[in-house]
């Protein structure tokens, strides 16, 4: 270690090139992990916010929301049964609203329009004025996103395409649906509009999208067997069948697969060409009684230093960077990612320098003196 800090104090300018280059690379992988967690997190922030163990779905739906529709007299069934402590109905669809106080009748808002049971688990908590409640139908609470946009609590907005109108009662923060906004309000509420149309229900009753349960030791065979046409999945399995979010995952971790494989394969070739360059030198201490194993541990350690501040200083400039984006861009850095993709990385160059270490052994002292660079 001595030695490879001397050498790097000697060669300030080459290991400060070589130290950016990992700097960058760091700083690309993680704004490019932000991007993809913020777009996932569009996606399915509601579904993850969800406290629940397992998840009702109309049978064949695939855990897929969009594909659902299920009786929520279920819910009420199985509360205190099969080892459901407690059962929520939830119901999606998708609206568009328009602020009543932009007088322009075209500036509308695509927003999911979410019903849940006010006191449920599943109902998240305001950050401002009051939570859902059972005794005013047409109160709603809002995603902040949508108060950035103007609405207020206080203010009253029309659904399109119905009579409904909606009352902002409470806002709610980091809920998104489907990469939309979220409205909660009531169940029945939702149900109103949901199913307005003759035979929508299917004939059931009082239909929902899905019912979410909480319970240490769910019996989803009981409860499968006991009613038809459903199905019980996981928490992961739901958020995995929200439109779009396993395919836009799936291409994010890929392309970080390949930016870790190519920084990988960069750092060994820059310090593979180091070490040729340093071949006189190298000679030099193997004969003088150097090892073998002194010297890769010394390349080792320099590579282990150099590639643990460049990190660092690239999670630096990511977080500097996040300060300059727009507020309508979908970032979201996870400090446990961060800190998951930085050991990857220090990994990954360390690994890269081993294999180009592995050159000090092939070579031969008194060729290596005799040697003119």
């Amino acid at each position: 270690m001595f030695l490879a800090i001397k050498e790097m104090k000697h060669s300030k300018t080459r290991f400060a090139m070589i130290g950016a280059i990992i700097m960058l690379i760091a700083w690309l992988v993680f704004i490019l992990s932000g991007l993809g967690n913020g777009l996932s997190t569009l996606a399915a922030a509601t579904m993850k916010n969800i406290d629940g163990d397992l998840f009702i779905y109309e049978e064949g739906s695939e855990g897929t929301m969009m594909k659902t529709k299920v009786s929520g007299a279920i819910a009420d069934d199985i509360e205190g049964k099969y080892g459901v402590k407690e059962a929520a109905k939830f119901g999606q669809s998708t609206i568009i609203i328009h602020n009543p106080k932009i007088t322009d009748s075209k500036v509308n808002e695509d927003v999911a329009f979410l019903g849940i049971e006010p006191g449920k688990f599943i109902e998240p908590k305001v950050i401002e004025g009051k939570q859902l409640s059972k005794d005013n139908l047409f109160g709603v609470v809002i995603d902040e996103s949508l108060a950035d946009k103007g609405y207020s609590i206080g203010d009253k907005f029309e659904v399109t395409s119905s009579d409904i109108t909606l009352e902002v009662v409470g806002i709610t923060k980091g809920e998104t649906f489907n990469h939309l906004p979220t409205v909660f309000a009531n169940v029945e509420t939702w149900q109103s509009y949901a199913f307005a149309a003759p035979g929508s229900d299917n004939g059931l009753k009082s239909p929902v999208a899905m019912i979410a349960l909480q319970g240490e030791n769910v019996d989803a065979d009981a409860i499968a067997s006991n009613y038809d046409a459903i199905e019980t999945v996981t928490k992961s399995d739901a958020i995995m069948g929200m439109p779009g979010y396993k395919e836009e995952s799936a291409t994010i971790y890929m392309m970080l697969a390949f930016l870790f494989a190519i920084s990988a394969v960069i750092i060994a070739v820059f310090f593979y060409v180091f070490i040729l360059q340093k071949t006189q030198q190298f000679g030099v201490m193997k004969a003088i009684g150097a090892s073998d194993r002194f010297i890769k541990n010394s390349i080792i350690s320099q590579v282990f230093v150099l590639s643990f501040g460049s990190i660092i200083a690239g999670i630096g400039l990511t977080y500097l960077t996040a300060l300059v984006f727009p507020e309508g861009m979908p970032f979201n850095l996870d400090f446990k990612m961060v800190l998951i993709y930085a050991v990857v990385l220090l990994i990954v160059s360390v690994l890269g320098s081993v294999i180009s270490a592995r050159q000090v052994t092939k070579i031969d002292p008194l060729t290596a003196i005799g040697r003119v660079e």
